[in-house]
């Protein structure tokens, strides 16, 4: 009995699981782990409020039989995995196959790389927390102890209605004021808001539409949205050939990266070399975007050929919890703060970047203005067509002049290979379709707090609504009456898709193709 006894003391957490589920297909007994010392019933084992799988690893009640689990790349910038907490039971292919439409869309063997889009589904789809963002916290915190770098923050628009969840407050709660006054607790030099930027890439890839309707651009339609960095991999992988659909304005994240070490450092005298960019995040995909070769400007104004990333680290809003709890602050109890200016103010356009819908819905107000020179009519302040959880939804907005222009949003990759198969068959008529590649979009990315396992439309739509509610209640509400944005237009980029607009806002996209073989089917066989 010793020798046993001893030999299940070195078993490691997943052997256990596997030993102890064995047992339980053959005897009937069902498999219970209790996480946090206390019991845990099935239902709270799997979700409840304010169970973090990273924090507390409590699973409970897993089917024993084994489903296997995705690939992840050692070196995958976005997201890791803890073999020791994995569990095999197949949650992370489920997403990743039937919602992502990734994982078996190839051929294997693989060619070069695991095939990944850096979404983080699999995250908030793993029951036992294996699954996590890679940790980037130790990166900024050595540059904030610099005393020689200036450290400048910005923040997405989703993760002032996340970050609270961390901290035990009701899903969706705005918290931007009190997320503020943490940064700065922090120790962060500059703090700005994404959704600046937010309403500047309405400004340029709004314009670019306009190019492209009129014909002014030769480049085809329907113009695809490029926010979103895993839709643009998942292109880059399976649709090489509509990447010239693929809108050219970097992300918002990537505008305001470009900018701090460019039009922020030049009017603050600030040396770019001694910036140390950082980006607070929904999403696990970002990781990705800002080491891409293709985000590093040239910034031939500056005469530097040996230019840092746009974005030096990029942080999720769990990690940024993380940094939060481990200084000991007391995130509830802190007064509101507001963003530094000259980058620090966003219209309520920006601010529905962050959900499905909120992209198109801020470009057609501003896409109206741009064609006709009038402010939009109230209608387009509540795009209802757009909103809501469904996968694909459509509208068609007349505009005089141009006649109605068709519009499409689709969150979930699954989703977007159906339309994007149509567009390829030349099927489709619309002028200009929104893609997020997380459900919900931006607001239930890999980097945003667990609210439920698996996630729900319920806290999708909680959140959601959070957004459309500072929308509703903002001063302004159409990206192009930013003050800051015409202020950045007259001293330093000129106007839309200008020289050096294009130069700095906009970048290019690669194929991905060869990486892997794609799984023939009937509508990709010919390509």
């Amino acid at each position: 009995m010793a020798s046993k006894a001893g030999q299940v003391k070195n078993l490691s957490r997943r052997s256990f699981l596997k030993f102890v589920g064995g047992a339980a297909s053959l005897v009937g007994v069902s498999l219970n782990l209790a996480g946090c010392g206390k019991p845990l019933t099935a239902d709270k084992a799997v979700g409840g409020k304010g169970w973090m799988p990273t924090q507390y690893n409590a699973p409970g009640n897993w089917p024993t039989n084994v489903r296997g689990r995705v690939p992840i790349d050692p070196a995958n910038p976005s997201i890791i995995r803890d073999d020791q907490k994995c569990i095999l039971c197949g949650q992370c292919i489920e997403v990743c196959e039937k919602i992502q439409s990734v994982f078996g869309n190839y051929e294997l063997p693989i060619k070069k790389e695991f095939v990944c889009v850096n979404c983080g589904q699999c995250i908030q789809w793993c029951p036992s927390g294996a699954i996590s963002e890679r940790d980037d916290i130790d990166k900024v915190l050595k540059a904030i102890s610099d005393p020689n770098i200036t450290v400048v923050v910005q923040t997405a628009p989703a993760t002032r209605i996340g970050l609270g969840e961390e901290f035990g407050m009701p899903v969706g709660t705005n918290v931007q004021g009190k997320q503020v006054a943490a940064l700065r607790k922090l120790g962060f030099d500059v703090i700005f808001d994404t959704n600046f930027t937010a309403d500047l890439t309405i400004m340029e890839e709004g314009t670019e539409l306009v190019k492209r309707v009129k014909g002014e651009l030769k480049m085809p339609i329907p113009q695809l949205t490029s926010c979103c960095p895993g839709w643009v991999k998942f292109v880059e992988y399976f649709y090489p050939d509509l990447i010239p659909n693929l809108s050219t304005a970097k992300s918002p994240q990537q505008m305001e990266g470009t900018l701090m070490k460019t039009y922020y450092a030049e009017t603050n005298n600030v040396d770019p070399k001694k910036i140390f960019s950082v980006a607070i995040m929904p999403c696990t995909a970002k990781k990705f975007e800002c080491q891409r070769p293709e985000m590093v400007s040239a910034r031939k104004d500056l005469n530097d050929s040996n230019v840092s990333p746009d974005v030096d680290v990029v942080l999720t809003t769990k990690e940024l919890a993380r940094m939060i709890k481990r200084a000991g602050i007391d995130f509830t109890s802190l007064p509101d703060d507001q963003y530094d200016q000259l980058m620090g103010s966003g219209t309520g356009a920006g601010a529905i970047f962050g959900t499905t819908g909120g992209v198109m819905e801020a470009a057609v107000r501003s896409a109206y203005y741009l064609i006709t020179g009038q402010q939009p009519p109230s209608a387009l302040w509540a795009l209802t067509p757009v909103r809501g959880m469904q996968g694909v939804k459509e509208a068609a907005v007349n505009i005089p002049g141009v006649g109605d222009i068709k519009v499409a949003v689709i969150s979930g990759l699954a989703n977007a290979r159906m339309v994007m198969d149509q567009i390829r068959a030349g099927n489709t008529s619309w002028a200009f379709i929104e893609v997020m590649a997380c459900p919900g979009g931006c607001e239930y990315g890999g980097g945003q707090p667990r609210a439920s396992s698996p996630p729900s439309d319920a806290d999708r739509n909680r959140r959601a609504a959070s957004l459309y509610t500072i929308d509703a209640k903002a001063k302004l509400r159409n990206s192009h009456d930013n003050p800051q944005i015409k202020q950045v237009y007259a001293d330093f980029l000129t106007s839309p898709m200008s020289e050096k607009a294009e130069e700095l806002l906009h970048t290019h996209y690669i194929s991905r193709a060869e990486e892997f073989v794609p799984k023939k089917t009937e509508e990709n066989k010919l390509y």
